[in-house]
């Protein structure tokens, strides 16, 4: 894959992904870092509601809707019957140019993550070998076994940074 800096914020349900990304994106937004996110769903998904203007644009048949104000604008794209969701590649090329993306989720793909691990999360084995393209590993347990991979604690957020930072190449 090709294109900006990407690392991977990947584990199970409830294993505090969503937690790390924001506390990463604000970390290295902070250090003057310009930022991206790219959230993967496993199910149907609404950024607008029933009733609001995009929402009737949308049930009306259009393909896509932008919304457009003062302070932000966002593009929602319908896929069709016949259509599959875009591969990774596809939607990191659509985003403007910053110093580095934060993928969440996209667990199969094969850019370099962190996983994250947490006993009470759903699942408990590990993402897997080389395919799962794990860089390091943030748990809850100090004793995590993570085959000679860095380990860090949920809230090492500044190691975590540093960490991304080095890898990707950022410093």
């Amino acid at each position: 894959m090709t294109g900006p800096r990407v690392i991977g914020i990947a584990g199970w349900k409830n294993s505090g992904k969503t937690r790390m990304t924001a506390a990463l994106v604000t970390e290295l937004a902070r250090r003057g870092r310009a930022v991206s996110t790219v959230k993967h769903a496993h199910h149907a998904f609404d950024i607008d509601h029933e009733g609001t203007d995009s929402w009737k644009h949308r049930q009306a048949g259009a393909r896509e809707v932008a919304i457009v104000s003062q302070k932000r604008w966002a593009l929602m794209h319908e896929l069709g019957a016949d259509e599959d969701e875009p591969p990774l590649g596809d939607v990191l090329g659509k985003l403007e140019p910053c110093d580095i993306v934060i993928i969440e989720g996209y667990k199969r793909e094969p850019h370099p993550k962190i996983e994250i691990r947490r006993r009470e999360a759903q699942g408990r084995e590990r993402l897997g070998g080389g395919e799962a393209n794990v860089v390091a590993v943030v748990s809850d347990d100090p004793a995590e076994e993570t085959n000679g991979l860095p380990l860090f604690g949920h809230d090492d957020i500044a190691a975590i940074a540093d960490f991304v930072e080095q890898f990707t190449g950022l410093t």
